[in-house]
């Protein structure tokens, strides 16, 4: 028979663990008996236990394996009734007081398995951990140091004991762990920097300064270690030894971006504001310099000249000089055109950006940004230009299908606008968002309805409120047409009643459902709406104004409904029937829309 293990973990383990309590505290007793004695060793037991013991403890793993916990667990106990010190079998307990909660014992356990197996590492590891879990600093910094001793050739625990110590501001230990990892180790920036450090913690400066001599005499070849040591003597107000080691430095690289950015530093230090920035120009249009470093100065140089409330003239002019030098780094452009758009210069930054993706086509900020001043600006064939390079070299970022789409249906590029929606669909996953995949649904939607597809139209809108129900743009839409096909206006009122109440300033929406209210002979309360619409539309969009006019005249009033589709004419209207209407003053209807049944779908 089968058994659901999952639903009975927690009342067996609950039981095997009362049984087995008993037994554990009469195996301490039993231990704490045999102290003075004898204690069950490894090598004292009978083989024909241990063979026993062997066989129960791979048993229980086996067992954990397929997730019968309570089994094993069971079985671990089993083990410590042959062997009560068994190492393995008390770590492994461990685990299982720790999955419930039962902190102490997994202590107890681990504590156990450590005095009986001293030169397992991993043991004492886990009993750190949970030493440290418990907020039980002392005792895991005690284990620690044992571990160092007994384990020499692992770093970790000399590691953490660094942590512990440095915390604990017990600064002594921390200079005689870090004199032992030296020993192994070897002399390096890192130890000797953090020697350093500590040794200013004590206030001992003498022996601060002393220990990064001892790293340039070590390594005399490494000019690094000299800046270094140069910049720890600027930094406390040894200002001519660090000259003089900045000099010699540059007497051997007269290149080198560390000493030159020093230099730099020395001078503003001492306060030489003129060969300050003489030094600055020198890092900043020397090719031979990293561009991390010349990013890294024109910051710096940024802040002061914010600090001190200077213009950007000197910062604008500095980086049209360095982007003047060929580069294959979009760092430094970068971070000119995010200057320039922090001093509102959005114009100036635009040919900045073109610069980034001439160089890094894959830059998506700079090509956001760039889209961004698009959009705002309605410059659609900029947006095409923009996104079409977007797709290809960011094809997971669904922004740029998106405003694709949009553009080219502004460019009355349908077939276009079907493809690129389709493509987008194929690189949407489980973490997209819903929002956004209902979007390309609704212009799909759009789009079959300009190539006067309806069925494929209304369908796609359907998936559109599947993804998200209250896509208003999709409701709207969907709404609109059924009404212009004068079917399922009931649907289509429940549809438009959504977007109005979401937006109720909105004249499109309100023109909508006004519209669908006069399809369904409910005139009276049409005219609330399309006034509402009126009031709402400062453009006073032709559409609007021509339903205006219908609605008018279908509540009696004649008068004004040809104002109103004089109006409209004037406009630009395209109704086939408002000229009509105008000479008859007479409400005419428009033809009802036919699906295309001529045109293949793609």
């Amino acid at each position: 028979m089968k058994h659901k293990w999952n639903g009975r973990l927690g009342v067996l383990l609950m039981v095997c663990l009362l049984v087995s309590c008993g037994t554990l505290r009469r195996n301490r007793g039993d231990a704490a008996r045999t102290k003075t004695v004898s204690v069950i060793s490894e090598d004292t037991l009978a083989p024909a236990l241990q063979r026993k013991y062997d066989y129960f403890f791979l048993e229980a793993a086996r067992l954990k394996t397929q997730r019968k916990y309570d089994a094993a667990f069971d079985l671990l106990q089993h083990c410590l009734h042959i062997r009560p010190n068994a190492p393995s079998a008390l770590f492994e307990l461990s685990q299982y007081y720790m999955a419930l909660k039962q902190e102490e014992r997994a202590v107890a356990s681990l504590e156990k398995a450590v005095r009986y197996a001293p030169d397992n590492y991993w043991y004492a590891q886990g009993l750190v951990n949970l030493y440290q879990q418990q907020k039980e600093t002392d005792k895991a910094a005690a284990l620690l140091e044992n571990m160092a001793v007994r384990f020499p050739d692992k770093l970790d625990p000399v590691y953490n004991l660094l942590d512990i110590y440095n915390r604990q501001q017990k600064y002594d230990k921390v200079l005689a762990l870090l004199n032992r990892l030296e020993e192994k180790l070897g002399k390096s920036e890192q130890i000797s920097m953090e020697k350093f450090r500590i040794y200013l913690q004590k206030e001992d400066r003498k022996n601060a300064f002393r220990e990064m001599e001892s790293l340039v005499a070590e390594y005399p070849n490494d000019l690094r270690y000299q800046v270094v040591l140069g910049d720890i003597y600027l930094d406390n107000g040894k200002t001519e030894e660090a000259h003089t080691l900045y000099q010699n430095v540059l007497a051997e690289e007269p290149d080198n971006a560390m000493a030159l950015y020093s230099m730099a530093s020395y001078y503003e230090e001492t306060g030489q504001k003129e060969l300050y920035d003489r030094q600055l120009d020198t890092i900043l249009l020397n090719r031979k310099v990293e561009p991390v470093t010349k990013m890294e100065v024109m910051r710096r140089l940024i802040v002061q000249n914010e600090q001190a409330g200077g213009d950007s003239t000197r910062i604008i002019t500095l980086f049209d000089r360095i982007l003047e030098q060929d580069t294959d780094d979009a760092g430094m452009p970068m971070l000119y055109a995010q200057y320039l758009l922090s001093k509102k210069m959005n114009k100036q930054a635009m040919p900045v950006l073109d610069k980034v993706l001439d160089i890094d086509p894959t830059n998506t900020a700079a090509r956001m940004t760039l889209l961004g001043g698009a959009v705002q600006e309605e410059d659609y064939e900029e947006i095409i230009r923009l996104c079409e390079v977007g797709v290809e070299v960011n094809p997971d970022m669904l922004e740029f299908y998106f405003y694709l789409a949009i553009a080219y249906s502004q460019a009355e590029r349908t077939d276009d606008v079907l493809d690129i929606c389709r493509k987008a669909l194929t690189h949407v996953t489980k973490d997209s968002k819903k929002e956004v995949v209902s979007d390309f649904y609704a212009i799909i939607g759009d789009a079959w309805h300009v190539k006067n597809r309806n069925e494929e139209a209304y369908a796609t809108y359907d998936s559109a409120l599947v993804y998200n129900p209250n896509n208003i743009g999709a409701l709207n839409n969907y709404a609109y047409y059924l009404s212009l096909e004068r079917k399922n206006l009931d649907k289509a009122e429940e549809m438009s009643y959504k977007t109005v109440k979401a937006e109720p300033q909105n004249a499109t929406y309100l023109d909508t459902y006004a519209w669908i209210l006069f399809e369904k002979g409910n005139y009276a309360q049409a005219r609330l709406y399309i006034d509402q619409a009126m009031k709402s539309d400062e453009e006073k969009s032709a559409e609007v104004v021509e339903h205006c006019g219908d609605i008018y005249y279908m509540v009696g009033e004649v008068e004004q409904a040809v104002e109103y589709w004089r109006q409209a004419l004037d406009l630009g209207s395209d109704s086939k029937t408002l000229e009509q209407k105008i000479k008859l003053r007479k409400y005419i209807r428009e033809p009802k829309i036919k699906q295309n049944e001529d045109e293949d779908s793609k």
